[in-house]
């Protein structure tokens, strides 16, 4: 299939050219992310209730979801995979990946984890693999299209379909499951995963590498530089604090407070809508003042914040803590942090080394998540905030010393 400058089929069909159209790309990236969001809110908020209500500790329901959500500690298997195969486009892989998540997640409607543990993480392993496939993908293509003075908003853009998609899906899919079953929640999750993917049929994409790149040696290459190093050490443990809470505040409401499955959901709406608040303010922050001052001002706030849970004892003081914490941390690894990822990867292995940085951060995210629920039967919910609150000082002693370049984002 052939394309004119316009990004006209020769069948007549039109197909929107990204470069043209920045509001469609905004669009287009969101809605990738919308359908990340939907497999987010199933991992920490869905399946914790579900393994609740079937009376599956704490530890073990930590742990299933830490072992299904790894693809995400491994972006950088699959951000190689990706760039091997670019002859084919981001787009075949992004609809790929898209389908096999929801195909999955229709598949877990049928399984019981109470007799079926193995075989349900197993399958949430590869719906969460899928998602990673239309990932990096995501990511690559959005690096190759989006300018530097863009890429605050673009990743302000991506975190709010993710955020929007964590948001809906918490209130829609905890009413589906008092209304109906769980069994019925994963049917729709599936149907929500599987719908933005849509969107990649009605862009043209440009495949700029005429010929596989030299993967293994050009990243070699950038990381040997001292920078780009540090900017990964940094990313892994910035995501400490996020790892740390996410799955133990959808417990501390079901476990400690007494919510309702609706009144969960709900409360971890707040969440994710201030986060993709954060990510706004975030993402202009950073165009404006730069990646490490935006950072240090986030990362500051969220250590003194995670303190505040230890006072927490009502649903109205956890919406007000959880909605401050979700601001913050939308300001830093959802927009500022992503960007300074962005300007330190080298376009022509974009989805690689990309990867390669965001699967530090997920590391440190999921790698603490999965073992969150047996660090809080050893400490207590007084010191395991404490423990969060404190793991956010390595990082900000890392960003003082990376470098930034200012001047490819005209900052005056």
């Amino acid at each position: 299939m052939h394309y004119n400058n316009q990004g006209t089929c020769v069948g007549g069909q039109y197909l929107i050219d990204l470069k043209e159209s920045k509001f469609f790309k905004y669009i287009l990236f969101g809605g990738l992310y919308f359908s990340e969001g939907v497999q987010y809110a199933m991992a920490t908020v869905i399946v914790i209730i579900y393994f609740a209500d079937k009376e599956i500790s704490i530890a073990t329901t930590t742990l299933v979801i830490g072992i299904g959500a790894s693809p995400w500690m491994m972006k950088f298997i699959f951000g190689p995979i990706t760039d091997y195969f670019i002859r084919l486009g981001r787009k075949k892989i992004i609809i790929f990946g898209g389908i096999l998540g929801s195909i999955c997640l229709l598949i877990l409607a049928f399984i019981n984890p109470t007799n079926m543990l193995i075989p349900f993480t197993i399958l949430l392993f590869i719906s969460h693999s899928g998602t990673m496939f239309l990932d990096v993908s995501s990511d690559g293509w959005a690096i190759q299209t989006a300018k530097p003075i863009e890429r605050g908003k673009i990743n302000g853009a991506m975190s709010t379909g993710l955020w929007s998609g964590v948001a809906i899906s918490s209130i829609l899919l905890t009413n589906i499951s008092d209304i109906f079953s769980f069994e019925m929640v994963f049917i729709f999750a599936g149907i929500l995963v599987l719908l933005p993917v849509i969107l990649p049929l009605f862009v043209k994409e440009d495949i700029i590498v005429k010929k596989r790149p030299k993967i293994a040696s050009s990243l070699f290459f950038e990381f040997k530089k001292k920078n780009t190093i540090l900017v990964l050490i940094f990313g892994g443990i910035s995501a400490i604090n996020f790892g740390m809470l996410m799955l133990i505040i959808p417990d501390y409401m079901k476990n400690v407070l007494l919510l309702e499955n609706v009144h969960i959901g709900l409360i971890a709406s707040l969440f994710p809508i201030a986060i993709v608040i954060g990510a706004i303010v975030g993402g202009l922050m950073a165009d404006r003042y730069g990646r490490k001052i935006s950072l240090f001002i986030f990362l500051s706030l969220l250590a003194i914040s995670s303190i505040s849970f230890i006072f927490v004892n009502s649903w109205e003081m956890l919406a007000i803590v959880y909605s401050l914490v979700g601001f913050i941390q939308g300001g830093s690894l959802y927009s500022s942090l992503c960007a300074l990822y962005m300007d330190n990867t080298n376009p022509r292995v974009g989805a690689s080394q990309y990867s390669i940085f965001t699967s530090f951060s997920n590391f440190g995210e999921i790698g603490f998540a999965m073992f969150s629920g047996s660090l809080l039967v050893l400490l207590g919910y007084t010191k395991f905030f404490l423990y969060a609150a404190w793991s956010v000082g390595p990082a900000l002693l890392v960003l003082y010393f990376i470098r930034t370049r200012k001047e490819k984002l005209n900052i005056k």
